[in-house]
């Protein structure tokens, strides 16, 4: 007999109650709130990167694209729905354009590739002006990734992009060397944690910053920068290397060397994520030789929130809607409720859950 109020389908879903009484000729079911049965078809895949923060940045899903691989989205429009992200990073804006370094830029590695792009783009008075009003009519967010050379670049940008329509947050690129100093920001968490606390200083957005692994001191640097205010992390940006062209006997990228990414570098990302969400209490973005559903299952157990995709989005322009629908399965078939659940399981053993 149906439920008094409910369809016989809804009815059917129901637990059988606890007590039925009968009034007026109506059955009245209490049931024990926790008697539902789970729904697989419901998964919370919902993350938020800000969640101490008033305006939070909070995703429908944990797959975002990484910075330089995915331009700023407007290439990809017509060649996937890049709506059902959980969010875009923009390739790196500095203040004035930038040509970039000389050709070659790019390399295929045995197991990744090799990129010494150089930071082109168009600077960000164009990108406010000609980018960012088609960001503002898109429903997934954009985060806009800053670099700069001096402490007052990156709080200027900051300040340039604060309530700009269609950004939703920065990500701040501290792998950029520091032309008074001449050491990467993010290789000193003195440097890193003054940086930082000038973009707080400039923007109430949510923030982001990502991390190199180029430092032994990563652990002291997310410490440093959670304390000036980062909201997030993002662990981490690609690792210097370079290739020799034998036949030229020269290097073989135009720059003589670059940041290498791909499946070599998700090891030491992978470990760096999980040595991190040791000694921090933000959300944190893995990031590295993400090609597959598994790799982004592999760092949420390591201790991420959420993951970006880089590398394979060059040799599949949907890597990284692929790798969310296999992620949504492995969740499933593990019997995960959703992504928080499975977030730092390889640090805390499934068996607290």
């Amino acid at each position: 007999m149906p439920i008094s109020g409910l369809s016989s389908e809804m009815s059917a879903l129901m637990p059988r109650p606890s007590i039925i009484q009968v009034f007026e000729g109506h059955v009245l079911c209490f049931l024990i709130p926790t008697s539902f049965p789970y729904n697989r078809d419901r998964m919370r895949l919902d993350v938020d990167l800000a969640p101490n923060r008033k305006n939070n940045l909070s995703l429908r899903n944990p797959v975002l694209t990484a910075s330089g691989t995915f331009g700023n989205g407007l290439e990809y429009v017509k060649l996937i729905d890049v709506e059902t992200l959980g969010a875009i990073v923009s390739k790196a804006v500095t203040l004035n354009p930038r040509i970039g370094n000389r050709q070659p830029r790019l390399l295929e590695t045995a197991a990744g590739m090799l990129n010494s792009i150089g930071l082109q783009n168009i600077g960000v008075k164009a990108l406010i002006q000609d980018v960012a009003p088609i960001w503002a009519t898109w429903s997934v967010p954009v985060i806009v990734n800053l670099a700069g050379e001096t402490v007052s670049d990156y709080a200027r940008l900051a300040y340039e992009l604060d309530d700009v329509p269609g950004v939703s947050g920065l990500e701040l690129n501290i792998s950029c060397p520091n032309v008074e100093s001449g050491l990467e920001f993010g290789t000193d968490p003195n440097l890193a944690a003054v940086v930082t606390k000038a973009v707080r200083r400039e923007t109430a957005l949510p923030l982001i910053v990502k991390l190199t692994p180029n430092t032994e001191r990563i652990a002291e640097v997310a410490r440093s920068v959670t304390d000036e205010g980062a909201d997030s992390l993002t662990v981490a940006n690609t690792f210097p290397a370079m290739a020799i062209d034998a036949d030229r006997q020269l290097p073989a990228l135009g720059w003589g060397w670059g940041g290498l990414s791909g499946p070599a570098l998700k090891p030491i990302n992978l470990k760096l994520v999980y040595e991190i969400a040791s000694v921090v209490n933000v959300p944190i973005i893995g990031c590295g030789g993400i090609m597959h559903g598994r790799d982004a299952l592999e760092y949420l157990f390591a201790g991420a929130t959420a993951v970006q995709v880089g590398t394979a989005t060059f040799c599949n322009p949907g890597a990284a809607l692929d790798i969310l629908q296999e992620l949504k399965k492995l969740l499933r078939s593990n019997d995960f409720g959703g992504v928080s659940e499975a977030v730092g399981v390889a640090k805390r053993g499934r068996a607290t859950l």
